[in-house]
């Protein structure tokens, strides 16, 4: 769905609309707009923001011009651009995507479940041993026919492995159903014991860690007599002319602080890929990027001293000017949830190693995962970067992969363990994961482990109680001791036992398995 089908391609003095995959390396493609990139190219004309959050994970809409790289699939939100096809349709980053999860969905190997095994075995051979039991004895003279038909249904009732086969389905279906009642939807058995295993947690940052939505976090006067929510006052002004999602940050601002636009004298222009320009007050007023002022006459030494330390750490920003002097600063960026920080810390609580792995630009990952105090944090990374760094700490252990976008879709697919963020995810994000968190709550993540744990130790507490009781009155029947209501009784309790056990996950309240996982 993020791939067009067409492109409007041109032909001599004119533009034809073809399909994609006709389309060749070199051609020059029109993209106007609101529409998606077609193909992987680089601008051979124009300037505009693009957001490419879908593709890489871009936490902002960047400013694109001549010679810049673009993705299909990607958004083209400010002006008409025209490019240059870089790859064909199945060699563009989108279509490396999707054969990704492809190849990691095809290669992973299905769960065997240790019961099943031993169930194919053990079956068998305890219906044989009754057989021979009740042939062999009386052939060699040990017992009656009738006593040696005896023990063996006594030794078939004992040896009957209901409680073994009863204890995996009630205790996982006890798990599942509890979880569910909690928000996180996991897709059957074998994603809850792969919970259970996990050591290491890799997350994406843009609309997992973060909101995901671009917003002012700080208004920074430049000049005397300007303060926060007159600043507001003049940039709600400019930018509620725009459909920009830094024009509507800002505006949102302005709402929160119940500060009203002020009055605008005259037209309002919008610059491409620079910014907003009008009229307040007798003054010429403009909000936007370091192109924009360094058009309106800030020198660009006063615009390094400013901004150098905000690009450094990856910061987003807009600068308000009146008549070429610099008024404002508005600090841009997209937010973390409320739930991060301490999520973070109760995963490395548990012993978990904590890692982030995003497209977006490192400067910003360097910056979050210091806020954090994440153990390890890469940026910058494509899809394809990213199955690279998750295989590489899949060689050392178990890791669960947590995100929300189509780029998070192969290394959800290659993980031990894909979640997804289930309300605000994409539908490829949820398609691939083997869980969902539903209510968006990053704070199911610690429970989610905890909870796996706790119900791997009562599946196993259940196969033991199961064996050794079967193994116990296997020996009084064989030591002649054990009558077959003895048998009956021991089967069924033994059953009865299981399902009691499992069933307590039914009623578990997850918040309270944190710290003891094992009872």
């Amino acid at each position: 769905a993020l791939r067009p089908e067409t492109a409007w391609v041109e032909h001599g003095d004119s533009w034809q609309e073809v399909p994609v995959a006709a389309v060749k390396v070199g051609r020059i493609v029109r993209v106007r707009p609101g529409e998606r990139v077609p193909l992987d190219g680089e601008i051979s004309a124009g300037h505009s923001q693009f957001n490419e959050a879908p593709i890489t994970g871009e936490s902002l809409p960047l400013d694109k011009g001549p010679g810049d790289a673009v993705f299909a699939g990607a958004i083209n939100g400010g002006a008409l651009v025209q490019l240059r096809v870089t790859a064909p349709a199945d060699g563009s980053v989108l279509a490396r995507i999707i054969r990704s999860v492809r190849e990691a969905q095809a290669g992973k190997a299905p769960t065997q479940r240790f019961i099943d095994r031993f169930a194919a075995r053990y079956t068998p051979l305890v219906v044989a041993l009754a057989v021979l039991l009740a042939v062999a004895l009386p052939m060699l003279g040990l017992l009656g026919w009738q006593a040696a038909l005896y023990k063996a249904l006594v030794l078939l009732v004992i040896a009957c492995p209901c409680a073994l086969v009863i204890a995996t389905p009630v205790t996982l279906v006890s798990a599942l159903a509890a979880a569910a009642r909690h928000g996180m939807l996991i897709k059957g058995g074998a994603a809850l014991e792969a919970a259970a295993r996990i050591r290491t947690v890799a997350l994406d940052k843009t609309g997992t860690l973060t909101s995901g939505t671009v917003a002012v976090t700080r208004v920074e006067p430049l000049a005397d007599g300007h303060d926060e929510a007159t600043v507001l006052a003049l940039a709600a002004a400019l930018e509620q002319h725009s459909t920009h999602p830094l024009a509507r940050a800002v505006c949102r601002r302005a709402t929160a602080a119940n500060v009203d636009a002020a009055a605008l004298h005259g037209a309002v222009t919008e610059l491409p890929g620079q910014g907003m320009l009008g009229r307040a007050g007798g003054r010429q007023l403009a909000l936007g990027n370091r192109r924009l002022a360094l058009a309106q006459g800030v020198a660009a030494a006063q615009l390094d001293a400013l901004l150098a330390p905000l690009e450094a750490q990856g910061e987003g920003y807009l600068l308000l000017l009146a008549d070429g002097a610099l008024l404002a600063l508005l600090h841009v960026n997209d937010t973390l949830r409320p739930q991060a920080e301490p999520t973070i810390a109760a995963l490395q609580a548990q012993g978990l190693r904590v890692l982030m792995l995003s497209g977006d630009q490192p400067a910003v990952v360097r910056r979050v995962a210091a806020e954090l105090k994440l153990d390890e944090a890469h940026g910058g990374l494509l899809p394809d970067d990213k199955l690279q760094s998750l295989a590489a700490a899949q060689r050392e252990d178990a890791v669960a992969m947590v995100g929300d976008g189509v780029n998070d879709a192969p290394a959800l697919a290659q993980a031990d363990l894909g979640i997804a963020m289930g309300a605000a995810g994409s539908d490829t994000a949820l398609e691939t994961a083997q869980v969902a968190l539903m209510d968006d709550r990053l704070d199911k993540l610690p429970l989610l482990f905890a909870h796996a744990r706790r119900s791997m130790a009562v599946l196993r507490a259940n196969i033991v109680i199961a064996l050794a009781i079967k193994l116990l009155f296997f020996v009084l029947a064989l030591a002649g001791v054990a009558t077959l209501w003895m048998a009956v009784f021991a089967d069924v309790g033994a059953s009865l036992l299981v399902i009691g056990n499992g069933l307590r996950l039914a009623r578990a309240r997850l918040g309270d398995e944190q710290g003891k996982e094992t009872t």
